[in-house]
């Protein structure tokens, strides 16, 4: 883990072999609309529409649009949520982007919740100072927004689709991406390989909360897109930084029901199991203190068996109309939240690490661009802001449309070729493995961690490694939460959502932003397994 300069891409001319997106959520919709009419090829894993964490966005979209409110004051936010390693520069340009992209976003047809008079209203959430967050139908903004996208994108020619298909590598060519590799996900054990002919990519793929066995990420979050760029060279930063949403429904599903923050901005608070309110003792701003703080208090109250539990009945008859996704979540679970409060649990939610950007979302390789939450511009440092994320996504994104269309010369859709069938070994033995990955990485690298217990996690996953043959998606896993334990072994202090119980104080000299490419991660691992393998023991002398 490294501080140094880093050269980030000067992209050649986007000639023909087009321009290929992998990702159709938020951050990946945004850009190929953007780039329209440009011809651009979107990967999509899921079913067009589905599949996305955008999806499952219950609170908003942060941007300062009230009376009062500035840009300023929003990156401030940002900045003081970030633990001291947000890139303020990057703050403060997403913050004074954000007017214009939801003036596009209410352009695609996003029915942001209004007043009586027609205004925007705007909601208060966690460590903003100011009421700034977009809604839609109180905890329904991520699906209203992909909706709308969604149909933008249909309606738009020069977009196209492909269903279907994860991608499984890059294609380099001397140093340049000149395609991609993608696997048929269709469950069928002779999957199709394709390669898409392309001279720049976007990964757009999403988070990684499917690496931790309690996620509010939907299945397809499985950190796929930094695996494929670290193996193809790139830098990846902040990796140690997995922020955990204090208050995931606590039912037993996978993925977890998210019980929004908005809640606690109209006023629920959280109780353990004997009724106290245990966040005012811990932070001045008690339930609406910084998410990492907040999951560490709901942590401690779970594993000591008082249990943490969100207590809605202060909104009252009001809590349905106003926070219906909650609500239904917890009908099905046979919970009333009007009459009992919730049982909630942190839950892995999204990645501030990913994939290093510069402001453009140009990643070390060329032709790589990066958005949404695969990469890591520096916008969240070590603890991202309520409601940044979707900000983030559409700013960059705009970002990554404006720099790739500036090299444009022509381009087409990306050829097809299609590759001999592969055997895609997706056994029982694999899905035990998977399952033995998510359960260590919460157990040994989740919301509280040691020395001890990530290098006993990345000796997990190097046994996992060796075994896991013929399922690219778990060798993705393994790459990512290889480099997550890694970075999270070399950050000795706690800052924002890196909390190590060895180290529990910030130190002043680790305080910037980490970087590691997928080799170093490999020599942290090395050598942290070497220097505590037990020394052999000697043998006792025979005696006759």
């Amino acid at each position: 883990m490294t501080r140094f300069e880093h050269k980030f891409a000067s992209p050649l001319p986007v000639q023909a072999g087009g321009v290929v997106i992998v990702g159709a959520g938020l951050a990946g919709l945004f850009t190929a609309l953007k780039l329209a009419p440009l011809p651009v090829t979107v990967v999509s894993v899921a079913r067009f529409g589905e599949g996305a964490s955008s999806l499952w966005a219950q609170a908003g979209v942060a941007a300062a649009l009230a009376e009062g409110d500035s840009p300023e004051a929003h990156a401030a936010d940002t900045i003081l949520a970030g633990a001291g390693i947000v890139d303020e520069n990057i703050a403060l340009g997403m913050a004074r982007e954000a007017r214009e992209r939801v003036e596009d976003l209410l352009r695609y047809g996003v029915p942001f919740d209004k007043d009586l008079e027609g205004h925007l209203s705007l909601g208060h959430e966690a460590a903003h100072r100011r009421r700034r967050i977009l809604h839609v139908k109180g905890d329904t903004a991520g699906r209203a927004i992909m909706a709308a996208l969604t149909e933008a994108v249909r309606r738009t020619k020069s977009i196209t689709v492909l269903e279907g298909y994860a991608a499984r590598d890059l294609v380099l060519r001397d140093g340049h991406v000149a395609g991609l590799e993608l696997a048929q996900v269709d469950g069928s054990p002779f999957a199709r390989n394709l390669t898409l002919a392309a001279r720049a990519v976007v990964l757009a793929t999403g988070g990684a909360g499917q690496i931790f066995a309690i996620t509010t990420n939907p299945r397809e979050a499985r950190g796929d897109g930094i695996a494929i760029a670290a193996r193809a060279g790139a830098v990846i930063a902040d990796a140690e930084f997995v922020q955990f949403h204090p208050t995931a429904i606590n039912i037993g599903r996978d993925p977890a029901p998210l019980a929004t923050e908005a809640l606690r901005g109209e006023g629920a608070v959280l109780i353990n199991g004997r009724g106290e309110r245990f966040m005012r003792a811990i932070h001045a701003d008690a339930e609406l203190g910084p998410r990492d703080v907040v999951a560490r208090c709901v942590y401690r109250e779970v594993t000591s068996g008082r249990g943490a539990f969100l207590d809605c009945r202060a909104l009252g008859p009001t809590l349905p109309a106003h926070f219906p996704t909650v609500f239904a979540a917890c009908r099905e679970a046979g919970i009333d939240p009007t009459r009992e409060p919730i049982p909630v649990a942190p839950a892995a939610h999204y990645h501030m690490g990913g994939i290093l950007t510069d402001a453009q979302g140009r990643s070390t390789i060329d032709g790589l661009w990066v958005c949404g939450e695969v990469a890591s511009t520096g916008a969240h440092g070590a603890n991202r802001l309520a409601s940044n994320s979707l900000l983030e996504a559409v700013v960059f994104g705009a970002r990554v449309a404006h720099d790739i269309a500036g090299y444009a010369s022509h381009a087409a859709t990306a050829p097809l070729m299609a590759d001999a069938p592969a055997i895609v070994t997706v056994s029982r033995r694999n899905e035990e493995a998977e399952q033995t990955l998510r359960h260590t990485m919460q157990s040994h690298a989740g919301v509280i961690r040691d020395e001890g217990s990530l290098i006993e996690a990345l000796g997990v996953i190097g046994t996992l490694e060796q075994e896991a043959k013929g399922d690219p998606r778990l060798v993705n896993m393994l790459t990512t939460a290889k480099l997550i334990a890694a970075a999270a072994l070399a950050r000795k202090e706690s800052r924002g959502a890196h909390f190590r119980s060895d180290y529990p104080q910030a130190s002043e000299a680790l305080a910037h932003r980490s970087f590691l490419t997928l080799s170093q991660a490999e020599a942290i691992v090395r050598e942290a397994v070497q220097s505590h393998r037990p020394a052999p023991r000697r043998r006792a002398a025979l005696h006759a």
